[in-house]
């Protein structure tokens, strides 16, 4: 499939952070991109730690980053692997996504071919913790 040229420039920051991920145990390269209500795109890389529960994955470091600078709500996010198909958010990345992106919100899953398969983050996650189940 192609990219829209949207896809393309989230693509791009998703693969430079890919090209940063800190993979010394797994060299298993993981870059991610949100893009926020009004445009702006932050990326997160993987950084792998010794202790290897200490690992944070390129999803939420995209997202803790924009959050950090005070963003709340993203209207998409790109996760890019070396991978057959499009990489996988793994659980933990799923439940922290679907806080910060609404259910209808555009979720791009690619890989370093460029191959895209698009979903939502209702589809991607159905049954998230909610505030409200709180």
């Amino acid at each position: 499939m192609s990219m829209t040229q949207d896809e393309e420039v989230m693509y791009n920051a998703a693969k430079s952070a890919f090209d940063q991920a800190y993979v010394p145990y797994s060299k298993f390269h993981v870059g991610a991109a949100v893009k926020t209500k009004d445009g702006k795109i932050y990326s997160g890389c993987n950084i792998e730690n010794a202790s290897y529960g200490l690992t944070n994955c390129a999803e939420r470091t995209a997202i803790f980053k924009a959050v950090s600078d005070g963003y709340r709500e993203f209207e998409s996010i790109m996760v890019i692997g070396d991978t057959e198909g499009g990489c996988k958010p793994c659980g933990a990345c799923r439940q922290v996504m679907s806080e910060f992106i609404n259910k209808e919100a555009s979720v791009y899953l690619t890989n370093i071919k460029g191959e895209i398969e698009r979903y939502t983050m209702e589809q991607i996650l159905p049954y998230s913790f909610e505030k409200e189940d709180m």
